[in-house]
């Protein structure tokens, strides 16, 4: 019996300290349940430990091969170039070792249940015919990320009965929660319903409930309730297996047929062929505060599959 491979978990990394530990303390939870492989997690940027370190640890444990599975619910540019870009180099650093890359988290219908359930639990006896629910999802300078939400915002829709589900981003897309309240609101909304689509809390999740309660404090003609983020649900420990599954047996599919490194979309055409350039977020928690970020051009990971 050759041992299986290790399980490496890449996260966003977060300025919020309960965030970054509620990650921490999922990856430990995934130890536990599956005590016949190493698992290590790190962070990409802003919290601790980076992905190099949990690839040490790996490493000194005797692992040689790894499966790394990115615990993000779409696919953008730290899925698509970043994760791989330290990957890369974390090879180059440890001779000898090999690794495959599973697949982001989601849309999957297992996830949808989640966010079915935190709609629940905030709507109680309210009729879903009479609610529209808000979906907002990070935001991204990367289109085919924002069309993702927007794909996981249809398939909530889909057989669940709910008046209707739009869709917003916190930062960096348009269109924002107060606009995307506005939207719903347009169409003849009564009640609406806020779903953070993200996997745990954070310094994102914390601003749009806040922009929420503004807004609805600026409208007492609309009934608007905050749902809860997805958190570590049994669902979402499984879907990691699951990912991690794939990537063992090498069934990759990276969202290609919508890149905008491969294929020209409206507005991008410029982006065809180029590297990915791993980059910063002017919107995320504490970039503010000059945080040295500006690293495009070190390390770029090109999309020739």
């Amino acid at each position: 019996m050759t041992t299986p491979p290790a399980l490496l978990i890449a996260g966003h990394g977060t300025r919020d300290d309960a965030g970054a530990e509620a990650f921490r303390d999922f990856v430990r939870e995934l130890g536990r349940r599956h005590p016949e492989l190493p698992v290590a997690g790190g962070f990409i940027e802003l919290s601790p430990p980076p992905l190099g370190e949990a690839v040490t640890e790996l490493v000194e444990q005797g692992v040689r091969r790894f499966a790394a599975v990115p615990l993000m619910l779409v696919s953008a540019g730290h899925a698509k170039g970043d994760i791989p870009a330290a990957l890369a180099r974390e090879k180059e650093r440890h001779p000898g070792i090999s690794y495959t890359y599973g697949r982001p988290l989601g849309p999957h219908p297992a996830l949808l249940n989640v966010l079915e359930r935190r709609l629940d639990e905030a709507l109680g006896d309210l009729d879903r015919s009479e609610v529209t629910v808000l979906m907002v999802g990070r935001g991204s300078t990367d289109p085919d990320a924002n069309a993702e939400v927007y794909k996981a915002a249809r398939l909530l829709w889909e057989g669940r009965g709910y008046a209707g589900v739009e869709t917003a981003f916190v930062s960096l897309a348009a269109p924002d929660v107060p606009s995307g309240l506005d939207r719903c609101v347009a169409l003849g909304a009564r009640r609406v319903v806020v779903l953070p689509y993200f996997l745990f809390t954070g310094i994102l999740p914390d601003r749009v409930r806040r922009q929420t309660e503004e807004w609805a404090a600026a409208h007492p003609g609309t009934e608007v309730r905050s749902a809860d983020v997805i958190g570590p649900e049994p669902e979402l420990l499984d879907l990691v297996m699951e990912r991690y599954a794939e990537a063992v047996k090498g069934d990759l599919r990276m969202n290609c047929d919508s890149c905008v490194y491969r294929i020209a979309l409206p507005g991008f055409e410029d982006k065809v062929g180029l590297p990915q350039q791993p980059h910063f977020h002017p919107d995320d928690d504490g970039h503010h505060h000059g945080h040295g970020h500006h690293h495009h051009g070190g390390h770029s990971h090109s999309h020739a599959h």
